[in-house]
């Protein structure tokens, strides 16, 4: 009685109740007050009426607790409802905005406004006036008027053929299109008593906050104090209701939609405004595809660059707030304001910045297990038994490796090749395959609870998308058969089943026909290596000569570069034929077949070189005497003595490096010069300073619209690479490491690219990364099965422990150490008599350089008898022993990994528990508040009845 009786002397507080106590311990009581402070009447800070409420509980013996929630961001802390800022979402994201607020006059030069310096233009739509699609236009523009919208229009002062129609959305119009779209809004918060914390807890709090002062600040999070407008907003959010406007803070009509919902409002409307009489002749993307109008975009908010520093002047707008923290190379090794982009681009563009970052910080931990292989591999090698008995077989004389102009060689010439591939084939490699499968579920399952916070965070949960409107090509193709859609009730065109089943037969033979194109390049790949091996082993230069296989391998993968991105042009035009043909019948349905063609096109085409390396090199060329052959006269390529693993690390390499290298100029170098060549123009026709007398409308006409897929492209470039980084990690450890710094810089040229390059994209909601998760799993799925294969077809890994657990020195003691390894190399290498070749193959020179005599004998990789043996070079015991270790080591692999996967999806639920409780207690707390607030304006409105002496009768409360 006393608290509330001292609260009621404070001019700023309108109401005061309070509900009934509770027992706790002892004589504690715990007594929940709604305190509703009276914006509009006061000229106290939040914070200063705050003090004044804490003043008055300590005269009373009333505590309350340390409001450390008031400046942190976290909204872990669900005992306290933050009172957060007054302005929330809407008036943060108009406190840049209060110069142009204050200042019409100059409203009316930056380019933002209409002519009156007061209507803020919120969408922009360009036409040609020697289109001749003007009725239509005319029609459109009319009904854009009877929704409300307001209209403006203005020639381009580059071209006065070009005209921009300023579209501005009054708040009426906001207000009625945000109810129907439940565009949740932030509402006034109420402030209760908190229970009671002790004294000691508080002193402990107090040294922790103290210890962490004297702690360096983490170098990667976003300076908030020198940076005040990345002030995070915890604030509750509730669905637009005209009638229930009295529970939303508005401060100002003006900025209280910020200014990407409203862009999104005003696009919702023109989505579904006729522009000519008849059933289907509705919306703006109709329009934009038949010529009427040549671009549409929401204008961006003013320049990202400023003559004053943003550390002392702040931020000119949010453009420059996100130049200055996001998209600047000098906070590259930052966290990324998140909540920034998705306030500037919206929740589908947030979600791929949440993802792809995500995805970079999982990458540190498999780069740096990636990279400790690697460095075992590095420390490990002078005990390397393997490498060493390479490197000391001077007497070992290798056969050719290809017809005639390939000359017997050492074994130990082939020393550095053995010594590069212990560097990736070694014993912690397997570990580190299994790493990396279970790598890939815990990304996947911890990105899920990274989603679901997220959608938590940005009101997504709830959020279901509108049902979808029919694409025009659909309604032009099917337009004479209809039926009723279950969900709107209305007449809709209805694609046959038998037409339906036949276009997806077409567009699965045009699939299976391109995969076969990929399979004639690998083909074309494989004849060239086979014929160019012999044209180096005959080159003049010593180098190329000595080096062969290398100078080949290292070509033919440039050569397969050049043909994969190539194809990757065709299969671009090919997927889009087939999409068209199957004909969809929504953008979302069209979108997806499209984006499953093209990942399945480019993974085959990216991938194919590799499988073929990695599993058919070597595999089937039969031996010396009796080669196999391709058409009976390429004689199939054979590995190095030392292994096929170095041709897989070659081709892994720089097919990666040349394929992140490529995207990123194409990405960014492309946009840049095409911006750069217009400026340029403008330059030459309008001097120097035309750039800044532009209005904003004209500057963002002149940069790159973006990508008409979306965010198709960036996806498929980060779920290509997670294939490099999973499916062969096996025979490449570093491929996580180049993903990584790859993906650092990524980032950032992304965010450079939006922010400075394109026009600004509409803010689109969404709630997850869709049909990219699915692809995600099919990938970790098939990445066990690979690097099973690759450890135990492609490495040595399990000849060698067949070796020391069967036929070393060790053999039948259990041990497998480097000691037991002795003689594993000639144990490995077959015989072959030089009298036996095929006439076709026999080499030119008969080895006398070696010995001073002809060679009688040379050797081979494989397991086969001698040529003296009842069967001459038939497979020995030992062959059929590490046939069976490397079925069976794939079947346990595969199994054991899979198993594990499993098992730590069940263990990991997709919903945190502390993310689940919250939800649950917002959801009571937004039903006590709006409950509350419409009792107080019950009240208010009896008590203005009995003032005015009106009569009433049973009337609750």
């Amino acid at each position: 009685v006393a608290f509330s009786a001292a609260l009621s002397k404070i001019p700023s507080i309108s109401s005061i109740s309070s509900e009934g106590g509770e027992s706790l311990q002892g004589n504690q009581l715990e007594t929940r007050i709604w305190i509703t402070p009276d914006v509009q009447k006061t000229d106290m800070d939040f914070s200063e009426i705050l003090n004044a409420i804490q003043e008055i509980a300590k005269d009373v013996n009333i505590f309350f607790d340390e409001l450390e929630g008031v400046n942190s961001p976290s909204k872990d802390d669900d005992s306290l409802l933050h009172h957060g800022n007054l302005t929330c979402t809407s008036d943060d994201a108009s406190r840049l905005e209060v110069v142009g607020e204050e200042a019409p006059d100059k409203n009316k030069t930056n380019g933002l406004y209409f002519r009156d310096g007061k209507c803020r233009i919120d969408y922009i739509l360009v036409y040609r006036k020697s289109n001749p699609q003007t009725e239509k236009r005319e029609v459109f523009e009319r009904n854009i008027r009877a929704e409300g919208l307001q209209m403006e229009k203005e020639s381009s002062l580059i071209n006065s053929d070009i005209i921009f129609v300023k579209l501005h959305a009054p708040w009426e119009v906001l207000g009625k299109y945000a109810e129907l779209m439940n565009v949740r809004m932030p509402f006034r918060r109420k402030i209760y008593y908190l229970h009671r914390r002790y004294k000691f807890m508080n002193r402990i709090e107090k040294q922790i906050s103290r210890f962490r002062g004297w702690l360096p600040r983490k170098p990667m999070k976003l300076d908030k104090e020198t940076l005040p407008d990345l002030e995070e907003n915890d604030c509750y959010t509730a669905p637009f209701s005209q009638q229930r406007i009295h529970h939303f803070i508005i401060h100002n009509k003006d900025t209280f939609f910020n200014n990407a919902t409203r862009s999104r409002i005003v696009h919702h409307i023109l989505q579904r405004v006729k522009y000519e009489e008849g059933k289907n002749k509705i919306g703006l993307n109709r329009l934009l595809s038949n010529g009427s109008y040549e671009a549409a975009f929401p204008l961006h908010e003013g320049s990202y660059r400023s003559k004053n520093s943003i550390r002392t002047h702040g931020a000119e707008n949010h453009r420059h707030l996100l130049y200055e923290c996001w998209a600047s190379w000098e906070v590259w090794y930052k966290y990324q304001p998140l909540d920034l982009v998705r306030r500037y681009f919206g929740e589908k563009i947030g979600l791929y910045f949440a993802w792809l970052g995500w995805y970079t910080g999982m990458l540190f931990p498999a780069a740096f297990i990636g990279l400790f292989v690697f460095l075992y591999g590095v420390t490990t090698l002078n005990h390397c038994q393997v490498s060493k008995e390479v490197c000391q077989a001077t007497d070992i004389i290798m056969c050719p490796i290809c017809d005639k102009y390939c000359p017997f060689m050492r074994l130990s010439d082939s020393c550095i090749y053995a010594k590069v591939t212990h560097l990736f084939d070694n014993g912690a490699t397997v570990f580190f395959a299994v790493f990396m499968a279970v790598w890939a579920t815990v990304f996947l399952e911890f990105w899920k609870r990274r989603r679901a916070v997220i959608a938590y965070d940005w009101d997504l949960i709830d959020w279901e998308e509108e049902e979808e409107e029919i694409r025009p090509q659909f309604e032009a193709k099917y337009s004479k058969k209809e039926r009723m859609n279950p969900i709107s009730g209305k007449p809709e065109p209805y694609q046959a089943f038998a037409d339906k089943c036949s276009r997806l037969i077409v567009s699965a033979s045009g699939i299976f026909f391109m995969i076969c194109v990929v399979i004639a390049a690998v083909f074309g790949i494989v004849i060239y290596r086979v014929v160019t091996v012999s044209t180096f082993a005959a080159f003049k230069w010593a180098l190329i000569r000595n080096n062969s296989q290398v100078a080949t391998t290292g070509t033919a993968v440039c050569i397969n570069f050049c043909i994969i991105m190539l194809l990757n042009v065709l299969y671009e035009k090919v997927a889009l034929f087939l999409t068209n043909l199957e004909q969809p019948r929504t953008e979302s349905e069209w979108e997806n077949s499209f984006t499953l063609k093209m990942f399945l096109f480019q993974f085959v085409n990216l991938n194919s070189s590799t499988f073929y390396i990695a599993f058919f090199l070597g595999r089937f060329t039969g031996h010396p005497g009796a080669y196999l052959r391709l058409i009976n006269r390429w004689r199939l390529e054979e590995c190095h003595p030392s292994g096929c693993l170095i041709d897989l690390c070659m081709q892994m390499g720089i097919i990666m490096v040349l394929k992140q290298t490529w995207n990123n100029f194409m990405e960014l170098g492309y946009p840049l010069i095409q911006n750069w060549w217009t400026r340029r123009k403008l330059r030459q026709e309008y001097g120097a300073q035309s750039k800044t007398s532009f209005p904003q409308w004209e500057k963002d006409y002149n940069l790159q619209p973006m990508n008409a897929y979306g965010l198709f492209d960036e996806y498929l470039e980060m779920i290509l690479q997670f294939g490099f980084t999973t499916i062969f990690v096996a025979a490449f450890p570093l491929a996580p490491l180049l993903a990584l710094l790859n993906n650092i810089i990524e980032i950032r040229l992304d965010a450079y690219k939006f922010v400075t390059q394109w026009r600004r994209p509409l803010a689109s909601r969404a709630k997850d990364i869709g049909i990219w998760y699915g692809i995600l799993e099919g990938i970790g799925i098939l990445s066990v099965i690979t690097n099973a294969f690759v450890i135990a077809v492609t490495s040595d890994f399990i000849p060698r422990l067949v070796y020391a657990y069967k036929y070393g020195p060790c053999a039948g003691q259990g041990e497998a150490g480097q000691k037991c390894m002795v003689g594993y190399v000639n144990a490995s290498l077959s015989v072959f008599l030089v009298s036996d070749f095929e006439n076709r193959s026999e080499p030119t020179s008969n080895g006398s350089e070696f010995s001073g005599s002809p060679l009688k004998y040379c050797r081979y990789r494989d397991y086969r008898d001698t040529p003296h043996s009842a069967v001459p070079y038939g497979y020995t015991l030992q062959f059929w022993h590490v046939l069976a270790a490397r079925l069976a080591f794939i079947i346990v692999f595969e199994h054991l990994v899979f198993c594990i996967k499993h098992v730590i999806s069940y263990l990991i639920p997709d919903l945190p528990k502390d993310l689940r409780d919250r939800m649950r207690r917002e959801k009571y707390l937004i039903q006590e508040m709006m409950y509350e607030a419409e009792l107080e304006r019950l009240q208010k409105e009896r008590k203005e009845r009995k003032k005015n002496g009106k009569s009433y009768h049973n009337e609750w409360p």
